[in-house]
């Protein structure tokens, strides 16, 4: 029941959210690993790299690196603190600019259970962001909440999920606390609609592909970036 709300959930905020005057579609691709290491009963790390192309794959647009160290409280609830690098490259024309952002993070993340046996995570992240412009702009601070959830579904029936289809539904909503004026002048940044089908090959490596719908809010327009992604889960 969870799952079917959050899935009409995804459906109507995508349509909502696609609703603009001013706005411009992009098409991209994201390229995406996600692990995670644990270490100890308590302690692990994880990191994600990622490659997100612009309009149409014309080049690498975003270069992501992001590690973190974990606390584990228990099966179900940990902690993170972490670091973030993301490099923009921008052409217009012959003209191409570069501006690199660093981020220290805080994030809670909480999983369980709904059905039988699908696995729903809620992740609450703040960022402190640093962000780099062209050589004609000052750099500039400012602070960003994000709230994830995300549901894997199996397509079987067995109670516990090692090997096998699996379709993902999740949401990712983003608000400016701080500094908004430099970013877009207001306090909704984006936000990122997706849903993929993947294969576990087991209890370690996940594989997906699927749509993600990232709605992004300028000052007096929105863009509306229409995104094939493709991941990689591992776990040790």
């Amino acid at each position: 029941m969870k799952l079917k709300f959050l899935f009409c959930l995804l459906i109507i905020q995508t349509a909502l959210l696609n609703i603009a005057s001013a706005q411009t579609n992009e098409q991209s691709y994201w390229g995406a690993w996600f692990h995670t290491q644990r270490i100890s009963k308590h302690w692990g790390a994880s990191f994600d790299g990622q490659v997100r192309s612009a309009h149409h794959a014309r080049y690498a647009k975003h270069i992501l690196l992001r590690p973190s160290a974990n606390y584990y409280f228990d099966k179900n609830k940990n902690a993170a603190l972490g670091y973030a690098y993301i490099a923009t490259n921008g052409r217009s024309g012959e003209t191409k600019t570069f501006r690199p952002e660093s981020r220290i993070f805080e994030q809670f993340i909480v999983t369980h259970k709904a059905g039988l046996n699908t696995q729903v995570t809620h992740r609450f992240r703040l960022e402190q962001r640093f962000l780099g412009q062209t050589a004609t702009q000052h750099d500039y601070f400012s602070q960003r909440f994000r709230y994830f959830v995300r549901g894997v579904v199996p397509l079987n029936r067995d109670s516990v999920f090692t090997r096998g289809t699996f379709l993902a539904l999740q949401n990712e909503t983003f608000a400016n606390v701080q500094n908004k004026a430099k970013v877009n002048k207001h306090t909704f940044d984006q936000n990122r609609a997706y849903i993929a089908f993947g294969y576990r090959l087991n209890k370690m490596i996940d594989v997906e592909a699927g749509y993600l719908n990232q709605y992004i809010k300028q000052a007096e327009a929105y863009t509306i970036n229409h995104v094939a992604q493709f991941a990689l889960y591992t776990r040790f």
